[in-house]
């Protein structure tokens, strides 16, 4: 049996009122000054007043950073730190989508380090804790609250590039489903589906393993039944708590699992393209998990029945393919293209593209199998 490593969260709580235990948390850290990180859109929602109630009313001085990116890069990082280096907050407060958390994540390295984002890019270049970090998701879609990446866009090279380290893991996971209930339905499927590919990547990769697995097989299921409902109906109360939760079981998946080619593929069209994370994985997933299958037959013969493929009688590799078929009815279904030319992206483009994946070298290594740069140029010209 092989060695796995498990990495757990810290402490999650999930469901209606999640929020409420704000107060009684920055109590327990004796924390003095807190800093909210938000993006402008979910500040004007009233999110995060929300938030900052729970924690003023606690003898607890709160300020409001609504400053955070949609698609967060080094360049906007680097300056908040500077802008805060001499604040002195001993709690951060992540409020929002995977932008806005990863922003709080990788900002209390740097206000407790200092140095630039860039510095602390790969796996374990953190040197210890920074300051603590409460996640308060307002999105199911990334699962940052519980993972221990935070990613960034690289303006200059044109690529998103990750800080992996167990010390980005929140202190505190604070997951309440009904803060998801106002998402639009763009948002709503982009990071849906965007969690859907964290539980199939992980499930499928190379660092699976049987708690992994576990966890992810749940999350999909709960994913794939749920996510048409949450796109068609926001107000579907039911369909949204199963994908706060199933959205928070894949980021446990992903942090003990890894993602593979899907994100390896999308970090470079995301950064050239300026795409949402989960449309630029959308759009990529079929076209991976195609080529992948002949990997593992048994399990994306598997991944097809999670995802309501009906599958009986059909040999592995008949049933495998049907998930690819699930895929791409799942995507049509709530608006994700499936052609990277509906995305602005050019024939011509495509070659940079490849290159530019195979840097993505963390991300390829997880893949169930080995990809060439050969193969790779043929998934982005499937794609296209």
């Amino acid at each position: 049996m092989d060695i796995y490593r498990l990495m757990f969260p810290g402490k999650v709580v999930f469901g209606v009122g999640a929020p409420d235990a704000l107060g009684e948390e920055a109590n327990r850290l004796a924390a003095r000054r807190a800093l909210i990180i938000t993006d402008p859109g979910v500040h004007q929602a009233g999110l995060a007043d929300r938030v900052k109630e729970q924690l003023s009313g606690v003898k607890l001085s709160v300020d409001v950073c609504a400053e955070a990116e949609p698609e967060p890069t080094f360049t906007r990082l680097n300056a908040l730190a500077e802008k805060f280096h001499t604040s002195k907050y001993d709690l951060l407060v992540g409020v929002g989508g995977g932008s806005s958390l990863d922003t709080a994540k990788a900002l209390s390295i740097l206000l407790a380090y200092k140095g630039k984002g860039e510095d602390y890019v790969g796996v374990d270049k953190i040197p210890g804790y920074g300051i603590p970090v409460f996640a308060v998701p307002t999105t199911a879609g990334t699962g940052s609250e519980v993972t221990p990446n935070a990613i960034f866009g690289n303006p200059e090279k044109q690529l998103k590039m990750g800080m992996v380290s167990i010390y980005l893991i929140p202190r505190l996971a604070l997951v309440d489903p009904t803060l998801t209930y106002g998402c639009p339905p763009k948002v709503t499927a982009a990071s849906g589906l965007d969690a859907l590919i964290h539980a199939v990547e992980c499930y499928t990769g190379n660092k699976a393993n049987t708690f992994s697995d576990a966890i992810a097989l749940k999350a999909m299921e709960l994913i794939a039944s749920n996510l048409r409902r949450a796109v068609k109906n926001g107000s579907d109360k039911e369909a949204r708590n199963c994908m706060a939760e199933g959205s928070l079981l894949a980021g446990i998946a992903l942090a003990n699992a890894g993602a593979a080619a899907v994100h390896a593929l999308a970090y470079p069209l995301g950064a050239r393209f300026h795409l949402p994370h989960g449309v630029a994985n959308g759009v990529l997933f079929p076209y991976v998990t195609e080529l992948n299958l002949s990997a593992n037959l048994p399990k994306y013969a598997i991944v097809a029945r999670m995802l309501g493929a009906e599958t009986d009688g059909l040999s592995p590799q008949e049933a495998a393919e049907k998930g690819v078929e699930a895929i791409k009815g799942l995507a049509k279904d709530i608006g994700i293209p499936l052609r990277l030319r509906d995305l602005g992206v050019r024939r011509e483009d495509l070659e940079e593209l490849a290159i530019a994946t195979m840097d993505v070298t963390r991300l390829l290594a997880n893949n169930p199998r080995p990809l060439t740069l050969d193969e790779v140029r043929q998934i982005w010209e499937n794609a296209w």
